[in-house]
């Protein structure tokens, strides 16, 4: 690696802890702090491929924590539209007009944020039905803007869920997610290259650190603070695809 690249790296792996603490107590949301801030600094393609490779460590860390708290009947409806989602969010990438998408979205994921810190524990339960829905409309963000985790986040924190089964099932759904993102990534060629397999490699320990700090905030949240922690991720979530979609 050229000495020209190490100071470029260091920042991506500042990134990645930041964003693998993120990942760690919310269980989504890494990607929305990570990808806007990388592209200072690398091409998009390249940072979606390392952080991809990252995010997809975080989740089967997340995924394999606890497994028997997830909820399959969760779960098991939300996996087929995320597979859904995640093939018409490919199909239609290259014509769909993301930057209004990508403000639409934000708008939406920002009210919900604001009914959720409104409302505390109170938010409304959601029916069973909206599952695929939700898994579909993450399937299909993480495939165009690589941010599939708030439609998962905003569904499950309104099924009433405990701590443990709001992280497990969120920790399932982000590793089926992230793996077919990955598959698709290297399908299209992002990941055939050896440069962003060995930054990611290089910047696993900071991102592994991130992740340690995170759980052990992670396990000092009650249902009620866990909400207010994803209404605030889904806050900054909003804002940043806002950002992105008008920049």
């Amino acid at each position: 690696m050229p000495l020209s690249d190490l100071p470029t790296l260091g920042l991506l792996a500042l990134l990645a802890f930041g964003g693998s603490f993120i990942f760690s107590i919310t269980g989504f949301g890494s990607a929305l702090l990570t990808i806007p801030l990388a592209t200072h600094l690398v091409p998009l393609p390249f940072a979606l491929a390392m952080y991809s490779l990252l995010d997809l460590t975080n989740a089967w860390r997340v995924g394999l924590e606890n497994p028997r708290a997830a909820v399959g009947a969760e779960w098991k409806f939300m996996l087929p539209g995320i597979a859904v989602g995640t093939v018409i969010g490919l199909t239609v990438l290259v014509s769909l007009p993301r930057h209004a998408a990508m403000v639409a979205l934000g708008v939406f994921v920002l009210a919900v944020a604001l009914s959720n810190l409104a409302r505390g524990v109170a938010v409304g339960r959601v029916h069973h039905r909206w599952a695929p829905v939700a898994g579909a409309a993450g399937g299909i963000t993480g495939a165009l803007f690589g941010a599939g985790g708030p439609p998962y986040a905003i569904y499950l924190s309104r099924r009433g869920l405990t701590t443990d089964q709001y992280r497990a099932t969120l920790g399932v759904c982000s590793v089926f997610s992230i793996s077919v993102r990955v598959i698709a990534f290297i399908a299209a060629g992002m990941l055939l290259s050896l440069k962003p397999w060995a930054w990611a490699l290089a910047a696993l320990p900071a991102s592994a650190a991130g992740f340690w700090l995170g759980s052990r905030a992670f396990r000092h949240l009650s249902r009620d603070a866990l909400i207010r922690v994803v209404g605030l991720m889904l806050l900054g979530s909003g804002a940043s695809l806002i950002v992105r979609g008008l920049a």
